[in-house]
Parts: structure tokens; C-alpha cells; sequence
């Protein structure tokens, strides 16, 4: 007589297949993170064209580090350049955390010292993106000016006629900045 063979509850299937999913992604994640970036000699000298793509070239070649620009201030701060498109993580040791390129809304904030007000985890933008990582710090022309990365990953072009603040990233920056831009934090917005 043989004995029945016994079946695994679904809750073993349903774990192991999250977690094969989850291994997958974050896998997936590191391998795009460690992928070529924006250049901000790209970003700074980029003219737009009728075939210009809404993301910013990678270039394939890895670069030098680009320097906090000056006169940006000392001591823990976030460092936004509006010609560069980029943003710095500066620790109080005035070490380079992390830097990476940026695509800005439709509306910038003036050039100047600002501190995080509030953070968001996630909202829906003027624009109509879904959000996260928000890292509020001004008010420019009425709107609210703000760090952070679109839910899906992309970096869509504003609609025409739309005032938008968000300074939008890639999604493993956007972490980085909502680690680093707490309550307080200063930010300092050069030209």
C-alpha cells in the first residue's frame, strides 16, 4: 500500500514566491543603480530638440566626481545646482554622500538657503504622477517646491501650461535624499 503524498499549504507557496519576487527585484534594482547615470556635463550643456527623449542621456564611460559647487555652505546640507541639474548629499564633514542628476519641474526655486519643512512618503503630483520620497523646502510662484521621484520610476515631461515643483530622481536617489533631507535639514540652491 503506498502512502498519499502530502501537499504544502498555499501560505509556503505564496511566501517562496514572494520572496523569490522580492529577491528578483532588488536584485534588479542594484544592477540598474550601479548602471550609467546622467552626466551633469550633460545636463548643464543639453539643448533641447524635436527628438530630445524626456530622460537625460547616460553616458557610458564613468566620469570624475563632480564638486559641490561653490558657496554652497558648510556643514550637513543638501546642495541643488539649477544649471547643473544636480543634487549633492553633503555630511557635516563636508563628504560627498551621494550626487546624481535631477529633472526639474516646471517652476525652480530662487538661489539661496532654505531648510526641509516637511516630508511626504507619497502623494500624487500637479502633474497627475503618483509620487514618493517628497522632501518639501519652498515656496516658489505659489507652488511647492520639492525633492522627490515618480512611483513608477519614470521622469515624464510636465504637460504644457503646468506649474510643477517636484525636482524629480531616480528612485534609489529618491531614497537617499528622503534618508538624508529629515525635518530641518538645510538646503542650499545654487546657480
Amino acid at each position: 500500500m503506498s502512502v498519499p503524498a502530502r501537499r504544502l499549504p498555499s501560505w509556503i507557496w505564496v511566501t517562496g514566491l514572494t520572496t523569490a519576487a522580492i529577491l528578483g527585484v532588488t536584485a534588479l534594482a542594484a544592477q540598474a543603480d550601479q548602471g550609467a547615470h546622467p552626466t551633469a556635463a550633460h545636463a548643464a550643456g543639453a539643448k533641447p530638440s524635436a527628438s530630445a527623449s524626456p530622460h537625460p542621456s547616460a553616458s557610458p564611460k564613468k566620469s570624475e566626481p563632480v564638486a559641490v559647487p561653490d558657496g554652497s555652505g558648510t556643514g550637513r546640507r543638501i546642495v541643488y545646482s539649477l544649471a547643473q541639474r544636480r543634487v549633492w548629499l553633503v555630511d557635516t564633514g563636508e563628504a560627498v554622500r551621494r550626487t546624481f542628476a535631477v529633472w526639474p519641474g516646471t517652476v525652480s526655486p530662487a538661489p539661496g538657503r532654505y531648510a526641509v519643512s516637511t516630508t511626504v512618503p507619497s502623494t500624487t503630483g500637479t502633474d497627475g504622477t503618483k509620487v514618493e520620497n517628497i522632501v518639501y523646502f519652498t515656496v516658489a510662484s505659489g507652488v511647492n517646491i520639492a525633492f522627490s521621484n515618480a512611483q513608477d520610476g519614470s521622469s515624464p515631461q510636465p504637460a504644457a501650461g503646468v506649474k510643477t515643483g517636484g525636482i524629480r530622481m531616480h528612485s534609489a536617489d529618491g531614497d537617499a535624499v528622503w534618508a538624508f533631507g529629515t525635518k530641518g535639514t538645510k538646503v542650499s540652491v545654487t546657480k
